[in-house]
């Protein structure tokens, strides 16, 4: 696709939101980027400012995209631990956030895109899952992306086209004006642990299995999206897995990583199992994903893998 746009980004400062933002000015796009830098980790992306303002502020809305083509909201509350502390403002910041701007895009004819979660599914029923599968959250931050994949749905119907990201568990690190940009997730947690020679500690049962998707190829589906949305999309929303179809017990992970280290560093972390902190979550040993929504109607899929990531981030130096 060759046309620019105006693309309006929140939570632009973040571990995924930079790197869409990065993307699309790479690209050739105008960029408005927003962020409230709650979990910032930049204040610019390629030289452009991140512009400070709250989702759920309307006239912060009308003023900062009163003039885009499309609409990309990452802004959340998006540690489920935080959110759990924190409920009333889980709900405020990841639904009331998200209602406002779906309104706004409802009043404006502006395509959204909006990432949910994997975790609105809770322990998976039907395998593969798909975007039909039945929701049943486990935690206050899937509660809030579900209620929010339901705003959304309703306030695009007949009104503005959407597509909702039923996201899988993110992965990597990436790079930002010579920042390292990266989130506390089980892969990244294990691979830091592993060069530390710290023990990779496992949650009870340790059998739990999820499915693994790279922040870069996460954010690859956003321009996809924008080509499909912007080339007359019929209004509604839709909801797209988004995944590498590459699941694998947290155990097993583990186990790959310390594998690894011992190819590439001569030494071998230790694997434990712990009591899960966080108490109940989806612990099925099969978390496998139909891809197939998310390649057909945007041409997504995954270029990354788990293993041949960990093996890179393991050979660098410290």
């Amino acid at each position: 696709m060759t046309e620019t746009h105006t693309i309006g980004i929140t939570g632009a400062a973040g571990y995924i939101g930079s790197r869409v933002t990065a993307n699309f000015l790479d690209a050739g796009h105008d960029v408005v980027p927003v962020d409230n830098f709650h979990a910032a980790q930049v204040d610019s992306v390629g030289g452009r400012d991140i512009v400070e303002g709250d989702v759920r502020d309307e006239s912060t809305l009308a003023e900062r995209f009163a003039d885009v083509d499309g609409l990309f909201h990452l802004a959340a509350l998006s540690e489920v631990e935080e959110c759990d502390e924190n409920e009333d403002e889980a709900f405020d910041v990841n639904v009331r956030g998200t209602e406002t701007v779906a309104w706004f895009c409802r009043n404006n004819d502006i395509p959204l895109v909006f990432p949910c979660s994997m975790a609105i599914i809770g322990e998976p029923v039907e395998l593969p899952i798909t975007a039909d599968h039945p929701r049943d959250p486990m935690n206050t931050y899937g509660l809030t992306k579900q209620m929010s994949e339901d705003d959304v749905h309703s306030l695009a119907a007949g009104s503005f086209p959407a597509h909702v990201y039923m996201k899988s568990n993110l992965y990597g690190y990436h790079e930002i004006d010579g920042h390292t940009i990266g989130k506390r997730t089980v892969i990244n947690v294990f691979v830091e642990k592993a060069k530390e020679k710290e023990t990779l500690t496992v949650h009870e049962p340790g059998t739990q299995a999820r499915d693994f998707v790279h922040v870069k190829d996460v954010a690859r589906a956003y321009e996809r999206s924008l080509d499909v949305l912007l080339d007359g999309a019929e209004n509604g929303a839709m909801t797209l897995p988004i995944a590498s179809g590459e699941d694998m017990s947290v155990l097993d992970l583990a186990h790959l990583v310390q594998r690894v280290t011992r190819e590439e560093r001569g030494y071998e972390p230790e694997v434990e199992l712990v009591e899960n902190p966080r108490g109940e979550e989806a612990a099925g040993s099969d978390f496998s994903v139909d891809t197939s929504a998310a390649r057909e109607t945007i041409g997504f899929e995954a270029e990354h893998t788990v293993e041949a990531t960990v093996r890179g981030l393991i050979a660098e130096g410290n």
